[in-house]
Parts: structure tokens; C-alpha cells; sequence
């Protein structure tokens, strides 16, 4: 008999050990920590242990991971109530900036917009952009998070020197009509492998919030 057929005939015959018991007692087997042979019933023990152990560890995981998203959902519902109590764009954008470095510590933020935006207005937010960033913009179907910096984005942060990781989030309702531009000298803050369905949130957030006080189209 092989190994494989003396497991699938303990398997089909669960009565074996009750109508053998002390051929349980005989069976030693080695201890799963070291070299010395322990009782099979000694073993079973040991490895239901060890498998508790692993499942507590696990728990403690997805207990962790759901406090985190609970801390983050009420920072993003925070800044929700914040964005749309302001009454301007400019203080809209003011309380962007503030929320983020606040309440997410994102070291270094930077939005502009484009397309339809308000006559004689002189916020930095409404400089010019560069074909090529409108279009990357455009095209993003989702957060981009990375260590490359897009087109002359960097030159929107002062401390563009010292950035190692960048997401770019697009601003659209119908349309897109601008970027938030986040930045950190942490190459691991915003990398490739990250979850961005709150980022997700956050630009569907800013765009609503900053869309309300562009000239409608």
C-alpha cells in the first residue's frame, strides 16, 4: 500500500481507531518544534494549537484592517460636511488643502483647473495648464500612484525637489475640468500597489465639491 491509499481508506472507514484504540496509544510521530517523537494524539493537539493560533492572528489582521478604514471613513466623511458648508470656491480649495494635510497628512498638495472657470480670478489653483497634463488627466480612468511625475506637475509643489511619490487624481463630473496632485518625499507614501478606492472617493469628492462654483458649460 501506498501513502495515498492508506489515507483514503482512514478516510472511508472513520470507525478504525474506535474499533482500535490502542493502536492510537502505540503511534508516534515527530513533535512539529523539534526531533523527539510524541503520541499522535499529542501531535493532533499541538497542530489544532498551531491552527488556532494562525486563525487569531488573521482575526487580529482584518480587525486592524476595519479600524483603519473606520478611521479613514470619518476623516473622508469629516471633510465631506467641510467642502460642502464652503461657500466659494476659494474657500472650497482652502478646505481641500487643509483636509488633506490635516486630517490624511499628505505633505504636499496641488490643484488646477481648466476649461469654463471664473472671470478675473487670480487663484493660483487657476493657472495655466499645458495641453499634455489636460490630456493625461483626461485619460486617467483611475488614481495614478507612482514615482514619476507628470509632465510639468512638479513645478506645482515648492518643495518639487525633495517629492519621491506622486497621485494624480482627476477632477470630472461630465467632463474633466482639472487634477489634484498629491506628493511626498516617502517613495512608499503613493505606490504603484496600493488600494485607491478612497482616492476614488476623494476625487469624486473634490470634483463635485470645486464643480458647483464653475460657470456652467
Amino acid at each position: 500500500m501506498n501513502p495515498k491509499e492508506i489515507a483514503d481508506y482512514l478516510r472511508d472507514n472513520p470507525s478504525f481507531f474506535d474499533d482500535h484504540a490502542d493502536v492510537i496509544g502505540d503511534l508516534s510521530v515527530p513533535h512539529p518544534h523539534g526531533g523527539h517523537a510524541i503520541p499522535i494524539a499529542e501531535r493532533q493537539v499541538l497542530a489544532l494549537r498551531d491552527k488556532n493560533a494562525e486563525l487569531e492572528t488573521k482575526l487580529r489582521e482584518l480587525i486592524g484592517y476595519g479600524t483603519e478604514n473606520d478611521v479613514v471613513s470619518e476623516k473622508l466623511h469629516r471633510s465631506t460636511l467641510a467642502l460642502f458648508a464652503a461657500p466659494d470656491l476659494e474657500t472650497t480649495l482652502a478646505v481641500l488643502h487643509h483636509s488633506l494635510a490635516e486630517d490624511f497628512a499628505v505633505p504636499s498638495v496641488a490643484v488646477r483647473l481648466w476649461g469654463r472657470v471664473p472671470e478675473q480670478s487670480y487663484l493660483p489653483e487657476l493657472a495655466a495648464v499645458s495641453a499634455e497634463t489636460r490630456g493625461y488627466a483626461d485619460a486617467l480612468g483611475s488614481p495614478y500612484c507612482g514615482p514619476e511625475a507628470a509632465f510639468e506637475t512638479s513645478e506645482w509643489f515648492d518643495d518639487a525637489d525633495h517629492l519621491a511619490s506622486f497621485a494624480y487624481l482627476p477632477l470630472r463630473t461630465t467632463q474633466t475640468f482639472g487634477l489634484l496632485s498629491l506628493a511626498s518625499p516617502d517613495a512608499n507614501r503613493f505606490h504603484p500597489g496600493m488600494g485607491t478606492v478612497y482616492l476614488m472617493r476623494l476625487a469624486e469628492l473634490a470634483s463635485v465639491a470645486i464643480a458647483r462654483y464653475l460657470p456652467a458649460n
